[in-house]
Formats: C-alpha cells, structure tokens, sequence
C-alpha cells in the first residue's frame, strides 16, 4: 500500500476511534500510535492494510478493552 493512501487510513481510523471512545482527535492519535494493531498495520505481511476501516476499528477497540 502506498504511503499516502495508509496515512489516509490511519488518519480515518483516528478519526473514528476519537468518535467511538468519545475523546479529542490528539488524544485518539496517542492511543492509536501506541497500539499494537497500528504496529501491525504497518507492516503489509500482515494483511491488516486490506482490510476495512471498520474490520481495524474492531480490533483495535478489542485491543483496547
């Protein structure tokens, strides 16, 4: 995946964690960056890069529960 086209991504999973955790977008990116699924959205062996916002969002708020 390209660069930019994963920074949109990040930046519309940002966007929706601060929607589903009701906090501030800084906050949403300090826990997103920290998290173990960005990790392993950085990293295309995983898959993780193709699959749907939504599909992330739920694994990263599976994470954080």
């Amino acid at each position: 995946m390209q660069n930019g086209v994963l920074w949109r991504k990040e930046a519309r999973l940002v966007k929706k964690l601060a929607e589903a955790k009701n906090i501030d977008s800084a906050t949403a990116l300090s826990i997103f960056f920290a998290s173990n699924t960005h990790k392993l959205l950085l990293q295309p062996e995983t898959g993780l890069q193709l699959m749907s916002d939504g599909y992330i969002l739920e694994d990263l708020l599976n994470e954080l529960r």
